[in-house]
């Protein structure tokens, strides 16, 4: 969910040298929001408050040299700042595992493809949103399918949850391409069936893995 967004809209606009402080700095800012949610979790204890300076420090300055390379991504900003909100306020009431805060974080993350794309001085931004909006569609399902296989295992109501999203999310994507209506058929079917069974974490992870480069390359190939 990191990695695949901006992999995905630097290679549909293609590679340019802004792509790797972006990368570093998008990295530098997971980090930073990861020890501000534990921090924000423990109540602000000061013992967790040091990796917070660090990772917003590194992450504010590789945020400069990205700017200076390219300022117009300064408009971008504001979009990511709503879904960044939710997940820290997820953590301040310890919720940051719940629903919501899993749906917040995962769209956020896909915003990353259009500002990937613009980065690469992509040209069509039409094409830039549909990727973003595919790769929301499939991370906001994984994060009803990992819960009927962990969290939530056992769950008849997020079960269905999970096959109805599903199944509405592959509806969607005839508006978009009908390889990626077979895709999302497919996922389906996962959110359907393997739940029944019992998998170790790595295993839903492996999987997980595959079919997040299975709608990528798709989505890439496609539209």
């Amino acid at each position: 969910m990191l990695v695949t967004p901006l992999l995905v809209g630097a290679l549909a606009a293609g590679p340019s040298a802004v792509h790797l402080p972006l990368a570093l700095f998008w990295f530098a800012g997971y980090l930073a929001f990861f020890a501000t949610g534990l921090w924000l979790r423990s109540r602000r204890r000061a013992r967790y408050r040091p990796p917070v300076l660090a990772y917003t420090a590194v992450a504010a300055a590789l945020g400069a040299v990205v700017l200076v390379l390219d300022p117009g991504l300064v408009r971008w900003v504001p979009l990511l700042v709503v879904p960044l909100g939710v997940g820290l306020y997820a953590s301040v009431r310890r919720e940051d595992r719940s629903l919501w805060s899993g749906l917040a974080t995962s769209v956020g993350s896909s915003l990353m493809t259009v500002v990937a794309y613009d980065a690469g001085g992509g040209t069509d931004p039409v094409r830039a949103w549909v990727l973003t909006a595919v790769l929301a569609a499939y991370f906001a399902g994984t994060v009803f399918y990992v819960k009927t296989m962990i969290r939530e295992r056992g769950s008849a109501r997020y079960r269905r949850w999970s096959v109805a999203y599903h199944a509405t999310a592959t509806v969607a994507m005839a508006w978009v391409s009908w390889p990626l209506v077979v895709v999302f058929a497919v996922l389906t079917l996962r959110a359907a069936l393997v739940p029944r069974h019992r998998l170790a974490p790595v295993a839903v992870g492996v999987g997980e893995v595959v079919a997040t480069v299975a709608v990528a390359v798709t989505a890439l190939l496609t539209t």
